[in-house]
C-alpha cells in the first residue's frame, strides 16, 4: 500500500514573481515601487540615483511580457521581463537575440529567488540621442514625488495613456526603432 502521490511544487503566481523580483533589486540598492500607478500598468519600477528600471512579471505567455516590456520602454532606462521558469525565460532570450528587444533583460525565479538568464542593457547606448529623453525626465519628476510622499502609492497616474501615444507619434511602440529620427509634424 502506498501513500499518497508527492506533490509538485506550485508555480508561483504573477504576485510572487514581482515580490521576488522587488527583494532581488532591493538588494542591489534600488527604490523600488510595485504598481506605483495605482493600475498595474508598470508591475514594478526601480530606481537608482537618476537611473530608472522597470520589470514586466508574467507566469505564462512569454510573448505578451516581451511586448508589454517594449511597450513600457519609453520610461525606463532598461527594462526586464521575470518569468516563472527557466525554460520560459531561454525561450524568450532565444527568441529575442538579434532583435529591438535583445536589451530586454530576462529573468526567472527558482524558489523565491531571481536568476538573470540576460541582463537588462540600458536602450540608449553611452552618448546616442534618445527619442524618449523628455518623457523618461518627466516620470523620474513623477518618481520623485512618490518617493518624497508628494504622490502617494497606488494612486491613479493620469494622462499615462495618453504619454503612450503622445511617445509613439500615434503609432504603438511594437512600431518604434530607437534610432528612428525623430519626424517634424
Amino acid at each position: 500500500m502506498s501513500g499518497p502521490a508527492p506533490r509538485r511544487a506550485s508555480r508561483p503566481s504573477e504576485r510572487d514573481l514581482v515580490r521576488a523580483a522587488r527583494d532581488h533589486l532591493a538588494r542591489l540598492g534600488y527604490t523600488v515601487w510595485a504598481d506605483p500607478d495605482g493600475h498595474d500598468y508598470f508591475d514594478l519600477v526601480a530606481r537608482k540615483g537618476e537611473e530608472v528600471g522597470l520589470v514586466e512579471a508574467k507566469v505564462a505567455d512569454a510573448r505578451t511580457v516581451v511586448a508589454q516590456a517594449l511597450r513600457r520602454r519609453a520610461w525606463g532606462d532598461w527594462t526586464a521581463v521575470v518569468v516563472a521558469g527557466r525554460r520560459g525565460a531561454a525561450g524568450i532570450v532565444a527568441r529575442t537575440d538579434g532583435t529591438r528587444a535583445a536589451p530586454i533583460g530576462v529573468w526567472w525565479v527558482d524558489a523565491g529567488s531571481v536568476r538573470e538568464l540576460r541582463p537588462a542593457r540600458p536602450w540608449v547606448p553611452p552618448g546616442g540621442e534618445d527619442p524618449f529623453a523628455e518623457l523618461r525626465a518627466r516620470f523620474r519628476r513623477v518618481l520623485d514625488a512618490l518617493a518624497s510622499g508628494d504622490l502617494p502609492g497606488g494612486a491613479s497616474w493620469d494622462g499615462v495613456g495618453r504619454a503612450i501615444r503622445a511617445a509613439s507619434g500615434g503609432r504603438g511602440f511594437a512600431e518604434w526603432r530607437l534610432d528612428e529620427p525623430t519626424r517634424e509634424p
